[in-house]
């Protein structure tokens, strides 16, 4: 793989990873334990934050795939890199719509039981993880 294309691919990855990192695992969690956070609060930040994360990993996703077919990345690189890709259509096109058409439904003053679509955005998030982390070491390797 050419080694321009492979450095900016690598950075890039390693740069969502560690955006997904922060946001998904440490802001988000913290957020609902700060004095006067209350649920509505928290899911109006949380639909903020999401959708501007969401949106710099569309970004971030182009460039990696950009940069993985113009440098002729092997199988190894190519696997990892569309299957993270999918994942996160899947999470923004699916879930997080889902999440979003709840949010609003408890914005508006609805008492909803919890969500159990939070576990399945977090599961996928689990797995970017694991598949950026991969992605990551197969272009170092590259």
């Amino acid at each position: 793989m050419n080694t321009t294309w492979a450095a900016t691919a690598t950075a890039v990855t390693f740069i969502w990873l560690g955006m997904v990192l922060a946001i998904s695992f440490l802001e988000t969690p913290l957020k609902f334990r700060a004095p006067g956070v209350t649920v509505p609060v928290g899911l109006g930040i949380g639909r903020l934050v999401f959708r501007a994360l969401n949106s710099v990993e569309a970004v971030l996703a182009a460039v990696v795939l950009a940069a993985v077919l113009a440098g002729g990345a092997p199988a190894g690189v190519l696997g990892p890199a569309v299957a993270v890709l999918v994942l996160l259509a899947v999470q923004v096109g699916v879930v997080r719509r889902r999440l979003g058409r709840r949010s609003d439904r408890v914005l508006a003053g609805e008492e909803l039981p919890r969500s159990r679509g939070h576990l399945a955005y977090v599961g996928l998030e689990l797995a970017k993880v694991v598949l950026l982390v991969v992605l990551g070491v197969a272009l170092l390797a590259a």
